[in-house]
């Protein structure tokens, strides 16, 4: 089984058109779609889900006023600084609380209870040419990286039912917790990068983390005519780290006009040159994992 995660170093580099369109030049595959804070592979490839499940991602400290006497045991004891007293009355920072139940614990009067923080959920189904898991974290629920491994480890599990060799990791930006999940044990990394300076920044960034997991990497720049200085610069500096650059995607206005339409840009105009490009792209990793 072949796992091939698509990074990037910032968000809006073209990572998850990459991702979709890859999904569908081939079949048979299973996509994950691992950037959980803000899932968007779904809209392109519109899957129909046979599975639904709750993500439980930790509990939340709630104050039932009627019972509590507001004498403050719970604020001196917090260690996250999340309970605190306002002109007299205990009152919870939801966002600095981390869940721990230390309060709930030692309230004398039994004022504090935990409230699950359960509104994020994962996804497994079909889409048009394999198999595809997801998931979307809600607003203010954590464990963002937790989540992404339940959505690799049911990915693996649809692969191993079905036969399937190959899956497409559509990775989060950055190089934060949720990242670090999605490339760890992966065969492959693709870094998708743009010719700007923060975009170069971010792809030695992400580079870093790649190699320090030992994951054989890819870079692809895209938009790369945008600005040929800085394209030129980028493959300079893979030159001389060894890192192959296996394609370099034109502008194309035509990628936003495909996702308007729920298709990927090898869907809406698989004779364009962007196209073409994505195709070499997916056909010189295929070689490279055969």
């Amino acid at each position: 089984m072949n796992e091939i995660t698509i990074l990037s170093g910032k968000g809006g580099t073209g990572k998850t058109s990459l991702s979709a369109s890859f999904a569908t030049l081939e079949s048979n595959v299973v996509v994950a779609d691992c950037d959980v804070e803000a899932a968007n592979l779904y809209l392109i490839l519109q899957p129909e889900n046979e599975l639904e499940e709750v993500y439980l991602s930790g509990f939340r400290a709630k104050i039932d006023y009627h019972k509590c006497s507001n004498c403050g045991i719970c604020a001196d004891y917090c260690r996250f600084g999340a309970i605190s007293m306002k002109r007299g009355i205990v009152t919870i920072n939801e966002i600095s609380c981390d869940g721990c139940k230390l309060c709930s614990r030692i309230c004398p009067v039994e004022a504090i209870r935990m409230v699950p923080s359960d509104k994020s959920r994962w996804y497994a189904g079909t889409y048009r040419n394999g198999f595809m898991a997801y998931a979307r974290l809600a607003p203010g629920e954590e464990n963002s990286g937790k989540l992404v491994n339940i959505v690799r480890e049911q990915a693996k599990k649809m692969a191993a039912e079905n036969n399937v060799t190959t899956i497409i990791i559509d990775g989060p930006p950055g190089i934060g917790c949720p990242v670090i999940s999605s490339v760890t044990g992966a065969d492959k990394a693709i870094l998708v990068t743009e010719p700007t300076k923060s975009g170069f920044h971010d792809l030695k960034r992400i580079w870093e983390l790649t190699e320090n997991f030992k994951v054989k990497t890819y870079v692809v720049i895209n938009k790369y005519d945008l600005n040929h200085e800085v394209s030129l610069k980028i493959e300079e500096w893979c030159c001389n780290l060894s890192i192959p650059v296996i394609g370099k995607i034109p502008f194309d206005r035509q990628v936003v006009e495909a996702m308007l339409h729920c298709k990927s840009i090898v869907e809406w105009k698989p004779n364009s040159a962007t196209s073409k490009e994505i195709r070499n792209i997916w056909n010189s990793i295929k070689l490279k994992i055969v």
